[in-house]
């Protein structure tokens, strides 16, 4: 169904004018601005809504708003095939109903993800035209389930920047359509930048440091990274696998666990996930039946948020967040400390493991890679030039990350920062740990000195513990922000209930200025 040649994102465009007219007239008044998956699929069932009309829709809103308009920059390319894919949907549903449960939804997927019948660059432009044999294990869940891979979304190059979202595959760097001025942050920046926009319904997202929460709490987004071995990293290009997460981005508490459903559990491609056999319920949703923050007993890490290390609005959305978490019913423990946290993240030597398992991925690719190592990409010189000392030092590292003589010394440090939560969670008999996700609104694009605050890569990435991240309200009224959940193993059930419960009191979700409907018409 898909087709491989390399597509340019505006003649891609042209193509939605020659999409045919719509199956319904009812549909002109379905909003796709905020539109959800349940929404959706109810309009569905009324013969409101086509998954036609839903990628007509959702492209007119690229072509308006991703590089004219507010020109987000978010989009690497869209999907040729999406409209063709989205009238056999419709087919199949005349005939028999829905396919699975995303049937007809439109996703947007960071560009490090494989999908079969498109480039997959990882936002280099050495591999703008590397095509992989199939689909990544998430993706080939999500269009079993019936949802439309729409568009491939901007990063920062190699995933390797949690501060912006910029790469050498697509010019300028992905600008938050909060204040277009300002950081999606990074790495999934233009996920993060075009799901806020309602480019997509939803968004796919990864996260080695911080790069799935970070720009949900910049855009106003839910995002979770869930434990290690829940969910696959099968056909996503590497950054260190011992970090490395894909993992749902979206609007609301409820949308990500639809799209969590789905793609968690067993991969035989990737060894790790054999712990979710035992570990994963058949589905997330009945913690959302229900929810209630009531008797939920959470732990607020201040030492990761001082008041005088934060910035007062930000400081200020943190503290209400946590009145309105009483006020729902939590109790909050604010003596909550990790000891030794800094000393532990700080103490560990600096072991790169991109060489090993990038070179693994391009093996993965067969005969059609263009380029076999990571050292004929730095020859090649298709890259965005603040990554070339990276790109040299991990180069120049070692062959085989655990033969390094520190690697055991690395693996007891991240042993250790993991019995220090679960013996303080353990004896505050602790629900889940509350920080904000940054100490500081967005950062003007460009700004690498000024504060940033980022806290995610301190607990989730170096345990392997689940974290999600939750809005909470907005700096100065304007720049969204966000707190993170950390939990325990296999504990994503208990953050979703946590974080749907203060979802639906607080209600802080808004979509950003002038990205507003478009007609069909």
């Amino acid at each position: 169904m898909f087709i491989k040649k390399s597509v340019q994102v505006m003649l891609v465009f042209s193509l939605v004018g020659l999409a045919c007219s719509s199956p319904n007239a009812n549909e002109s008044n379905f909003p796709l601005l905020e539109a959800t998956i349940a929404g959706i699929h109810a309009a569905m069932e009324k013969g409101d809504v086509t998954a036609q009309y839903l990628v007509e829709g959702y492209l007119r809103r690229i072509e308006a708003f991703d590089k004219q308009g507010p020109s987000i920059n978010s989009i690497i390319i869209v999907n040729p095939e999406a409209m063709e894919t989205a009238r056999y949907l419709d087919s199949v549903y005349a005939a028999s109903g829905k396919v699975g449960p995303l049937h007809g939804i439109p996703l947007i997927v960071k560009d490090n993800y494989d999908v079969k019948g498109m480039p997959t660059s990882n936002g280099t432009l050495a591999l703008k035209e590397s095509y992989p044999p199939d689909d990544a294990f998430q993706v080939r869940r999500l269009r079993e389930a019936g949802a439309i891979i729409i568009a491939k979304a901007n990063l920062a190059e190699f995933a390797s920047s949690g501060e912006f979202s910029v790469s050498s595959v697509l010019p300028g760097y992905s600008r938050n359509p909060y204040d277009t001025r300002r950081t999606t942050a990074g790495s999934s920046g233009g996920t993060g930048a075009a799901i806020a926009a309602s480019l997509a319904v939803v968004g796919l997202g990864t996260d080695t440091g911080s790069s799935i929460r970070g720009p949900s709490s910049h855009q106003a987004l839910v995002g979770i990274r869930s434990t290690m071995g829940l969910t696959s990293r099968d056909g996503i290009v590497p950054l260190a696998l011992t970090n490395d997460i894909g993992g749902p981005m979206a609007r609301t508490v409820e949308d990500a666990v639809r799209v969590f459903d789905v793609i968690a559990g067993y991969d035989e491609a990737d060894t790790v996930t054999q712990a979710s056999v035992a570990s994963k319920p058949d589905s997330y949703l009945p913690f959302l039946e229900g929810s209630s923050l009531n008797g939920k007993r959470i732990g607020v890490l201040h030492q990761l948020f001082p008041k005088a290390e934060s910035d007062t609005s930000v400081y200020s959305l943190m503290m209400t967040a946590l009145d309105d978490l009483r006020a729902g019913g939590a109790i909050l423990l604010d003596s909550v400390r990790i000891e030794e946290l800094d000393s532990l993240n700080e103490s560990g030597t600096r072991i790169r493991q991109l060489k090993r398992d990038y070179n693994a991925y391009l093996a993965s690719l067969g005969d059609s890679a263009a380029y076999k190592s990571l050292q004929e990409i730095i020859d090649s010189e298709k890259y965005h030039p603040y990554l070339e000392k990276r790109l040299i030092d991990a180069q120049n590292d070692v062959d085989v990350p655990e033969a390094h003589p520190d690697w055991e010394k690395n693996m007891a440090l991240r042993q250790e920062l993991r019995n220090r939560i679960l013996g303080v969670m353990d004896s505050l008999e602790l629900d889940a740990l509350i920080y904000p996700s940054f100490t500081y609104p967005p950062r003007l694009i460009g700004d690498l000195n000024g504060p940033r605050g980022d806290t995610s890569g301190k607990l989730s990435p170096p345990t392997g513990f689940p974290a999600i991240a939750v809005p909470m309200g907005y700096s100065y009224g304007r720049y969204p922000a966000g707190f993170q959940l950390l939990g325990r193993p296999f504990s994503e059930g208990e953050l979703f209930s946590i974080s749907h419960a203060y979802e639906q009191l607080t209600r802080h979700r808004r979509a950003p200025e002038g990205f507003d409907e478009i007609g069909l018409q």
